[in-house]
């Protein structure tokens, strides 16, 4: 033998290897084995030898002969002693009975008129030929190729089959496999070996009823095989057939069941007679593979862009989530710069107004407070204004422990408007205290210092990690000095700020006269009072705590 040779007979060798390692490495529903590269599926025949006639060579080329995309191909027979066995071509999608006990598998209408023709199709065609009937049709004798296409296989063949010894099956197992038998015939256990086609077209309709409720025959009569079968041979009036739910039937497939299980057999359509009310049923269309892979498509189609349009919704539902959360923690302006890879350089303004306030008399509070009164406190507060700077020009920079700190005039400049915003918010945010109520203290009158300040600062990003839009400068400190050098339930205002807002007129002011803080000596400081058409009621000033030495620094 050349090289060429043999180097082809090893490829060919290969080639049929990797084929039969391929379908073993998937599911597999029965024994199977590789012919000459084709993978077959075994089917063991329980008998010790058989011998080879020309009746038996007849037999096996009839079936062999049939070629139809609805029937199953049949290879051939073994006929060695102890190794008896049908060989047909494996379908790796299994028996029909697999697929619809399969729940991940889903079938829609068109799917399952599909089958039902498919069957029709081959049954059809092996009615017309030599073979005449079936003799065992049922969901587990209909094979589903890789293209979903129904195929007729396991033909009766009594006279290879013949001297076949019985299983050792249960009672219950051997009658259940009857219950796709004509009455007819089992009635008169004479009959032909081979069934007949009248007998044919009853199992089709008991197949009918599992293809429609996706169950094993007679499923929702919930009766032992064995007194199903005698209700079926008692000839009752109505006959005992299957039990099919209205609300679960398929119109189009539901008539043709009950013709194929009338108890007359001369009554029961033709496969041809079937075919053409599934064709006129369906419309006049036919229901093909293509068909089938078509409707899949568009349903397929529809879902995904159904998928698509929910999932973006929820993407663009926590992008906003995300930006919400972001521009909690810095400006909006900086965290779409931030967002866009920007680098966010430090920054100077001129004039803004920075707002500082406390609680006064908290350390006692929180020493008379266990920590979750204090956090809660704390979070009841500083929502409620949070709520209400909402409404203004401003932009809170931070709050550590009882302090609270905003600020106006940045990021986005606003002219000496900065002032104004800062002081009639920090009334509004006075006002708030008066109906402000302390959970585990209700009786207790919150008190609220306020200190506010106009003047430049310098800006910027800090850290990585939670960065923080930090403020920068002596206006700062000025601010945090007016506030612990005030008053409870009083608003400190600073010279600087007093001019601007006299600039903008409406305010009112108490003048509090010199005050030493450290770093900027004796200073003449203001009380903001109010301000014109400003009509929400504040803090009395009777209940405001008396300040000690050691507020002022």
């Amino acid at each position: 033998m050349s090289t060429r040779s043999k180097s082809s007979n090893t490829l060919r060798k290969s080639k049929r290897k990797n084929s039969l390692e391929s379908a073993i490495s998937s599911q597999v529903f029965t024994k199977i084995a590789n012919v000459n590269g084709t993978i077959v599926a075994v089917k063991q025949i329980n008998k010790p030898y058989t011998a080879v006639t020309a009746s038996l060579v007849r037999e096996i080329n009839e079936i062999r002969y049939l070629t139809h995309r609805n029937i199953n191909p049949l290879v051939g027979a073994c006929v060695e002693p102890l190794k008896n066995c049908i060989l047909s071509v494996y379908c790796p999608k299994g028996s029909l009975l697999d697929v619809l006990e399969n729940d991940n598998i889903k079938l829609d209408r068109i799917f399952k008129v599909s089958f039902a023709t498919d069957i029709a199709k081959g049954m059809s065609y092996l009615h017309a030929s030599d073979v005449k009937s079936h003799g065992h049709l049922k969901s587990s004798n209909v094979f589903i190729d890789p293209h979903w296409t129904c195929r007729i296989g396991n033909i009766a063949m009594p006279i290879f089959r013949d001297g076949e010894r019985p299983l050792q099956d249960s009672e219950f197992n051997k009658n259940y496999q009857l219950l796709w038998t004509a009455p007819e015939l089992l009635r008169d256990q004479n009959q032909s070996v081979r069934g007949s086609q009248k007998g044919d077209v009853y199992s089709y309709g008991i197949i009918l009823q599992e293809i429609i409720l996706r169950s094993g025959p007679y499923s929702y009569n919930n009766l032992d095989p064995k007194d199903i079968l005698q209700l079926i041979i008692s000839k009752q009036t109505p006959p005992f057939r299957p039990e099919v739910p209205t609300e679960e039937t398929i119109p189009e497939l539901d008539d043709i069941m009950r013709m194929c299980w009338e108890e007359v057999n001369m009554f029961r359509p033709t496969f041809d007679t079937i075919l053409e009310l599934l064709k006129k049923l369906n419309n006049g269309k036919t229901t093909n593979l293509v068909d089938q892979m078509v409707h899949m498509m568009e349903k397929y189609a529809d879902h995904l862009e159904e998928l698509v349009n929910s999932r973006t919704q929820e993407l663009e539902i926590e992008q906003k989530r995300t930006e919400d959360l972001l521009c909690r923690m810095l400006p909006r302006s900086i965290a779409n710069d931030l967002k866009l890879g920007k680098m966010v350089a430090p920054e100077t303004y001129d004039s803004v107004t920075v707002f500082f306030s406390d609680i006064v008399g908290f350390t006692a509070l929180s020493s008379e407070s266990s920590p979750m009164e204090v956090v809660t406190l704390l979070n009841d507060l500083y929502t409620c204004f949070d709520t209400i700077i909402e409404d203004y020009d401003v932009y809170k920079v931070e709050t550590i422990g009882d302090a609270y700190m905003v600020v106006s005039g940045l990021p986005q400049r606003n002219g000496n408007k900065h002032a104004g915003e800062i002081a009639t918010m920090a009334l509004d945010l006075l006002s708030s205290v008066t109906t402000f109520r302390i959970r585990h203290r209700p009786e207790k009158q919150l008190q609220m210092r306020v200190g506010i300040h106009s003047g430049s600062v310098c800006t910027g990003v800090v850290g990585l990690k939670m960065p923080r839009f930090c403020l920068f400068g002596d206006t700062v400190n000025y601010a945090s000095r007016m506030e612990s050098s005030g008053l409870a339930l009083r608003i400190h205002v600073s010279p600087q700020c007093k001019t601007i807002l006299d600039q903008l007129g409406g305010y009112y002011f108490h003048c509090r006269g010199p005050v030493t803080m450290k770093g900027k000596g004796e200073i003449t400081t203001f009380f903001l009072l109010s301000k014109e058409g400003f009509n929400k009621p504040l803090p009395d000033l009777k209940l405001a705590v008396p300040v000690e030495a050691h507020d002022f620094k």
